[in-house]
């Protein structure tokens, strides 16, 4: 099997070809110049690149509960953190030694999951999340979901579990099947069944990265070439790069989308940079997308339906809109953890919409609902990487006419593909050890 293959098989990326063909499709830098980058980053080691600040990449141990994994990502305000394995500490080979990464995504997965079959069960007994001890059953997923994840609502009863499944809850449509509605059978119960007590404190890392991993643990290593990573962080959709030094199992860097991006901006005042970000977007095809495709929420629909939403389109984020699709907020997968961390913030759970979501949030933080960050179809390439990375983004939206009516999204993905192209066989030749050595 070829490296490319490999990687897109085990990272269900197959479905994407389309959308990067549409990219490379579009108009883009003259081949000429974006030839010459692309061999410069072949020739640029990955070892070159800075290291995560402190020199020390953040990692969390497989045997950490859910609740103190985000509060290591909070505090740290990052994304995302490789998973340590404890009990091979000792172990050489890091595909022992590394479980995967655990992400806000993994966790959004793993709540609606849990929101769902807690509701089943509820719904299913007539039991409410105060009136049951929290000495039950933890086999819920086994009995009402087979092995699609670790959906154990710890506090709930037996008999709550034994009457959904020999009632046929699970396979009622109308509970159990999306968030909002689990939410809303609980109501205010939401919290003190999944985030204030269980399974939210005992739940473990490990158990969310098996059934809910979004993305492959590829790492590269240090002597694999820039180019190499940036395709990877680009074409093939990865979030992030572990670097590992070969005949050491420590992860040496962790290099992100957003960090070269950071890179990139640094680049300012260099003449082959400025010359490309001085070129509006539009002349690179950007954004890789039309309007009729950009996905968003209402500020009127529930916050929960919101992170649904995330999840059907495989996506990060999406922009709160109002009439005539104007926007007025975003909300991300990583303002999860304030749902998970400040839940005392949220007790009107059931009726809370994306706007009293973002209005919390604000009050929490600067005081005020932060602007969206947002871009005109003429705005300069240079312009937007600006605003991603002095921001510290993921996204930024492409707004039109008097009304900033949405027209399409940017990503830190589609502006690393702006200054790079893959070349024939490239993930054969030289793509590095991790690759080569799991097709031995």
């Amino acid at each position: 099997m070829a490296a490319e293959q490999l990687i897109k098989d085990s990272s269900s990326l197959s479905s994407y070809d389309a959308y990067f063909e549409k990219i490379q499709s579009r108009k883009k830098l003259p081949r000429p110049l974006q030839e010459i980058l692309t061999n410069a980053f072949s020739d640029i080691p990955v070892s070159s690149f800075p290291k995560v600040p402190g020199g020390k990449v953040i990692e969390i141990s497989a045997d950490t509960s859910v609740a103190d994994a985000v509060k290591v990502l909070s505090e740290c305000n990052i994304f995302s953190a490789p998973v340590r394995n404890p009990d091979k500490g000792n172990s050489s080979n890091w595909r022992d030694r590394y479980l995967g990464i655990i992400d806000y995504s993994a966790i959004v997965l793993w709540v609606l999951e849990s929101a769902e079959v807690a509701a089943v069960a509820l719904s299913a007994s007539s039991a409410t999340a105060a009136g049951v001890g929290a000495g039950a059953v933890g086999a819920l997923g086994a009995l009402a979901l087979g092995a699609t994840g670790p959906a154990a609502v710890v506090g709930l009863t037996a008999a709550a579990v034994g009457a959904a499944v020999a009632g046929g809850v699970v396979a009622d449509k109308r509970m159990g099947k999306d968030a909002p509605t689990a939410a809303d059978k609980l109501g205010e119960d939401f919290y003190k069944v999944l985030l204030q007590d269980e399974p939210f404190k005992s739940t473990t890392v490990s158990s969310i990265i098996k059934s809910f991993r979004w993305a492959p643990f590829i790492p590269v290593s240090k002597d694999s070439s820039m180019l190499t990573v940036l395709l990877l962080l680009s074409k093939y959709r990865m979030r992030n790069v572990p670097v590992i030094e070969t005949g050491k199992p420590e992860i040496k860097n962790f290099i992100t989308q957003s960090a070269v991006v950071q890179g990139l901006e640094g680049c300012g005042g260099r003449d082959w940079f400025d010359s490309i970000a001085a070129q509006p977007i539009s002349d690179f095809g950007l954004p890789f997308m039309s309007s009729t495709e950009v996905v968003s929420i209402q500020g009127s629909e529930l916050i929960l339906q919101a992170f649904k939403r995330m999840k059907e389109n495989q996506i990060g984020g999406l922009p709160v809109v109002g009439p005539k699709k104007k926007i007025v907020g975003n909300i991300s997968m990583r303002d999860i953890r304030y749902l998970l961390l400040k839940s005392q913030l949220f007790s009107n759970f059931r009726k809370l919409t994306v706007m009293d979501f973002v209005h919390i949030i604000a009050s929490q933080e600067a005081g005020k609902v932060v602007p969206p960050i947002t871009c005109k179809p003429n705005s300069t390439l240079g312009s937007v990487i600006h605003k991603l990375a002095s921001r510290s983004v993921h996204r930024i939206y492409v707004v039109a006419g008097e009304e900033d009516e949405v027209v399409g999204v940017i990503t830190l993905r589609d502006v690393i593909s702006c200054f790079i192209y893959e070349p024939p066989n490239h993930f054969d030749n030289y793509f590095g050890f991790a690759v080569k050595e799991m097709l031995e």
